[in-house]
Formats: structure tokens, C-alpha cells, sequence
């Protein structure tokens, strides 16, 4: 069988790279969304390239439905029709509600859902056409518990799961499975930004005593991606260290 083809939506940044690597290393095609003004695709290109990995890109910005669809295009141009999807793009832009101004709102919930909805429609058709597919939404612990400071993110969030239920119950005899995958706080360098005073208060909220690895998120995308997955969908796996139990 050929390999299957997988495109990883914000697939340069650090949970991203993982789940491309992690995909690549267990034979997927992978092809990763990049965003112009925002990363360097190329450069991560290049720079994956000298530890061993072939990977294509596609840039687009997955918030406007338009450039979403010429992604889509640019991709499967380059590696074939997409059979896995996982949509892991995403933003905060994190501010109380007594003070949050709109364009925070609509930023966050037009990069962290618009984009489900916009990079998905345009691979769903084939998917049906070819009676399989994988599509895995990446959420997070905040859109299970909420968050002080991210009404805009954790509504979003959640709003994912909301979309992979419904879709997963549409799609199920076509051979398509949808889950999410909510993550708490993953060691990446979006956190480490955050300062070690604010890391650490995180770990303490954390019962196994550290941050989650990216590897290990995407050691949960490989699973579900697989196709002897075939009877998991509609489901959301937390990864969180214990952090939220639901």
C-alpha cells in the first residue's frame, strides 16, 4: 500500500514539528502549513531537511476560508490527496473579559476554529470519496476546564471538540474517524517564554510533577491517524498529566 498522506496544520511550530517527525517516522508523507509573516517555512524546511527528514510545505493562512482552500491545493499538488488532517494551528491572545477588545476575540476563535472548519471542508469530499480518513483536532485542557484570562481560547477550544463530535457522527460509515487531543501545558518554547517563575507554578498544578513533551502529543496523533484506529471517533484523549479528569 502506498503511504498514506498526512497535512499538519501549523506544523512548524513546536507541538507541530513533533507530530510531522513522529507521522514521517512511521512511513506518512507528511506536508506541514506554514503561515508568511508569522514562521519561515522554508527555513524549518531546510532546517529538518539536515536531520533527515523530507517534508513539504504549503503556506496559507488557515483563518480566511479562501487561502485555506489554496493550501489545500498547494499540498495535495505536491504529496496526493489528504488522508490524514490534523489541525493543530493555533494563537492566544490572552487578556480578562473586562478588557478584552474584539479584534482579541475574533483573532482567536478565527485562527483556533475558523480554520478547523475552513482547512477541513476542503478535504472532507475526498475522504468520503475514498471511504477513509483521519482528521485529529488539537484542543486543549483549557477548553475542558476554561482558564482565567482566555474566554477567547478556551471557547475555541472547546468549540473543537463540539465540531469533532458532530462531524465524527457524519462521517463514521464513510470510513473517517474525528477526534481531538487536548493537551494541558507542553514543555515548548511558547511556554518557556513564559519565564521559570511561571512554569513552575504550572508544574505545580500538574499531579505527575512535570510539563508534557510534544513528542508525547504526537505519539497520540500516530495512534489515532493509524488505520487499525477504526473504532475510535468522536472522542477527546487528554493529555495532561493529571492536571483535569474528566
Amino acid at each position: 500500500m502506498t503511504s498514506r498522506v498526512a497535512l499538519v496544520t501549523g506544523g512548524t511550530g513546536g507541538i507541530g514539528t513533533e507530530i510531522c517527525k513522529t507521522l514521517a517516522n512511521n512511513d506518512y508523507r507528511v506536508v506541514a502549513s506554514w503561515l508568511s509573516g508569522v514562521d519561515d517555512g522554508e527555513a524549518w524546511q531546510a532546517k529538518l531537511k539536515e536531520e533527515g527528514y523530507d517534508f513539504a510545505i504549503a503556506e496559507g493562512d488557515v483563518s480566511d476560508f479562501e487561502s485555506a482552500a489554496a493550501m489545500v491545493k498547494k499540498a495535495e499538488t505536491k504529496v496526493g490527496p489528504i488522508d490524514i488532517l490534523v489541525n493543530c494551528a493555533g494563537i492566544t491572545k490572552d487578556s480578562f473579559m473586562h478588557k478584552m477588545k474584539h479584534d482579541q476575540w475574533d483573532a482567536v476563535l478565527r485562527v483556533n476554529l475558523d480554520s478547523v472548519f475552513n482547512v477541513t471542508r476542503q478535504v472532507i469530499m475526498g475522504m468520503r470519496n475514498r471511504g477513509f480518513g483521519r482528521i485529529i483536532n488539537i484542543s486543549s485542557v483549557n477548553g475542558q476546564k476554561g482558564q482565567i484570562g482566555q474566554a477567547n481560547y478556551s471557547a475555541a477550544k472547546a468549540g473543537m471538540h463540539g465540531f469533532t463530535m458532530a462531524l465524527a457522527q457524519e462521517s463514521a460509515k464513510k470510513g473517517i474517524t474525528v477526534n481531538t487531543i487536548s493537551p494541558g501545558y507542553i514543555a515548548t518554547s511558547m511556554v518557556a517564554e513564559m519565564g521559570e517563575k511561571i512554569v513552575n507554578k504550572m508544574i505545580e498544578q500538574i499531579p505527575v510533577g512535570r510539563l508534557g513533551q510534544p513528542e508525547e502529543i504526537a505519539r497520540v496523533v500516530e495512534f489515532l491517524a493509524a488505520d487499525e484506529s477504526g473504532f475510535i471517533t468522536g472522542a477527546n484523549i487528554a493529555i495532561n498529566g493529571g492536571m483535569h479528569m474528566g
